[in-house]
């Protein structure tokens, strides 16, 4: 069953010809530049009346019962940050770092050095429901993410928003089952998307309960142009929102886990849920346009030193810490 010290798995791959990245609870792909881009979402591969796995949907629940039975799974947002070296230095250690990387078609727990990545071009995020997943679940988890995204827009100050057409930022929530047939529907919405890539999502272990990944133009491998989520639909309501807010930010360009990072989502220790106050500001720091793509550590340094102090010496505006319950759409 699954174990809370990988719930939080992140991955960032690099493949052939430019940065791939995958993080579980992903690094950034490169797509092949003479691959089509495709004119529609496919649906999501599932049986008509594709159950959850139960013995999943319990162990899962037993998860994040003793999770939150021992304090973990916090949704207060954290304490405040104060000190702006620290806070530099974890966003160094986030957003210029890799947690994992591909060898000979494998994906192994590696960090190594990376350049700064993120998005130019407006992240239009889209939902994919496997067939086995409720109407009500449907509902509460896109109200969910509209707010979520609506949220990340307004910390990064980059277009972000969830919607129907033309989504560069898939989502699919989906059961066991339906997870493993996903290959022909990634394929289809993805060309050039690569066999070690497929096989994380297909394959991906009962210890891991979402992951992403990101992919960029190899003509501008620290660009990113697509993203795929995968949550597990089996998952109880807090392990699945925490999934939507870790998630979609990685999912942003904070890449890396560091036990360094606290309070923080970006930590496998699971002690956060939500993104908290300092992922809020890693991600305005992300979005400076005074920070570019493709930068290094050394480069992004003083920089990122600067919008630090800055950061922390103006007041913010906060996310309300423990979301309200959504009510259901008709």
């Amino acid at each position: 069953m699954p174990s809370a010290r990988h719930s939080g798995l992140r991955r960032l791959l690099a493949l052939a010809g430019a940065a791939v990245v995958i993080t579980a609870c992903a690094p950034m792909l490169p797509l092949d530049p003479a691959s089509p881009r495709p004119q529609t979402r496919p649906a999501v591969a599932a049986e008509p009346t594709a159950p959850l796995d139960s013995e999943l949907v319990s162990g899962y629940a037993a998860t994040q019962a003793s999770l939150v039975t021992r304090g973990l799974l916090r949704t207060d947002g954290g304490t405040a940050v104060s000190d702006p070296d620290r806070l530099a230095r974890t966003f160094l250690r986030i957003a210029l770092y890799d947690e994992y990387t591909e060898i000979a078609g494998t994906i192994v727990a590696r960090e190594s050095s990376s350049d700064l990545r993120r998005w130019n071009d407006p992240v239009r995020i889209g939902m994919n429901f496997g067939a086995s997943v409720p109407e009500s679940t449907r509902a509460e988890d896109t109200a969910t993410v509209r707010s979520l995204a609506a949220r990340l827009s307004q910390v990064s100050g980059h277009p972000i928003a969830l919607g129907t057409q033309a989504a560069n930022f898939d989502v699919y929530v989906v059961s066991e089952s339906e997870r493993r047939a996903l290959g022909p529907t990634l394929r289809a919405s993805v060309p050039g998307v690569t066999e070690p890539v497929l096989r994380q999502i297909v394959d991906m272990p009962e210890s891991i309960f979402c992951l992403v990944v990101a992919f960029s133009d190899p003509r501008s491998p620290a660009v990113y142009t697509r993203a795929i989520a995968v949550i597990r639909a089996e998952l109880p309501p807090l392990l699945r929102r925490s999934c939507y807010h870790e998630e979609l930010a990685q999912g942003l360009g904070l890449a890396n886990d560091s036990p360094e990072a606290r309070p923080s989502l970006f930590n496998d220790d699971k002690e956060f849920a939500f993104l908290t106050a300092q992922d809020e500001l890693l991600l305005a720091m992300l979005y400076d346009p005074r920070l570019r793509p493709g930068m290094d550590a050394a480069e992004a340094r003083p920089i990122a030193e600067t919008i630090a102090r800055e950061l922390l010496s103006q007041p913010r505006v906060r996310a309300t810490p423990t979301p309200q319950p959504v009510p259901q759409e008709t």
